[in-house]
């Protein structure tokens, strides 16, 4: 779905984008179905609210979990205090540029990948947005796929991994499909299921702590269930086999040892 950027047509197609993808979101809700989540966190940086309200939605049903802001002051101070996989940044913000917020981050020695978009598509604005530390740029009008794909590709590139498929001891995983597999069959797994599996694949080495898979899991204004992880990852394992998953006591979980 292509977005519209600017006055009269422009405000008039992103409104209706919107509403199309609330609509489908309360259809999907209304029907039972569970929505694709991924564990890509993503903070969107946008003034206008038509498409910030656009890009979290279709972001959020597309299979990422989305959080959003509108000025540079709120950027920075989430920023500093969230963990975030990837950051969608417009340029053009009511108390600032958004590269202001770009220099702060990577002065700071924060690597989270930056995708900039922004009507500013001139080439002198796309050579200062990534001098500035972007990973990558994308004009308006743009289409909700391509944002979708190119963060996944920014994503992966930050974790080292060239290939989009993610492979574990007979398990299979395609962020892009949402389809796991464990050897070479099918496996059903509910939204938080997947999202955890994600997680623990894309860091096969490290240990995960609970917090930072609820992080993963959740947006700043969704309430925590005090066992949702627990129940999450006892499930996975009647899935998938139970040394699929690790416990380290006090620390966290990972994956078990690769066969």
């Amino acid at each position: 779905m292509r977005v519209a950027d600017g006055p009269a047509t422009g405000q008039l197609n992103g409104c209706a984008f919107a509403s199309i993808l609330k609509t489908a979101l309360s259809l999907v809700q209304d029907a039972g179905f569970k929505l694709r989540v991924m564990t890509m966190r993503v903070l969107i940086v946008e003034d206008d609210a038509v498409l910030r309200d656009g890009l979290k939605v279709g972001l959020g049903i597309g299979g990422f979990n989305a959080d959003a802001v509108e000025s540079c002051e709120e950027a920075d101070a989430v920023l500093r205090n969230h963990e975030f996989d990837a950051l969608v940044l417009d340029l053009m913000l009511p108390d600032g540029s958004g590269l202001d917020v770009l220099k702060a981050l990577r002065e700071r020695r924060d690597t989270t990948p930056v995708l900039l978009l922004t009507a500013r598509d001139q080439v002198p604005d796309r050579i200062a947005g990534l001098d500035a530390g972007a990973d990558d740029y994308l004009g308006k009008p743009f289409d909700l796929d391509e944002v979708a794909a190119r963060l996944r590709a920014l994503v992966r590139r930050a974790s080292g991994r060239p290939q989009a498929l993610l492979e574990w001891s007979g398990l299979r995983l395609d962020p892009a499909t949402r389809d796991v597999e464990l050897d070479g069959e099918p496996v059903r797994l509910s939204r938080r299921e997947y999202a955890i599996l994600h997680a623990l694949m894309v860091h096969p080495g490290q240990i995960l702590s609970r917090s930072r898979i609820e992080e993963k899991l959740y947006g700043w204004q969704e309430e925590v269930e005090s066992n949702a992880v627990e129940v999450h990852i006892h499930n996975l394992r009647n899935k998938l086999g139970s040394g699929t998953i690790r416990t380290v006591r006090g620390i966290g979980y990972r994956l078990g040892e690769e066969a």
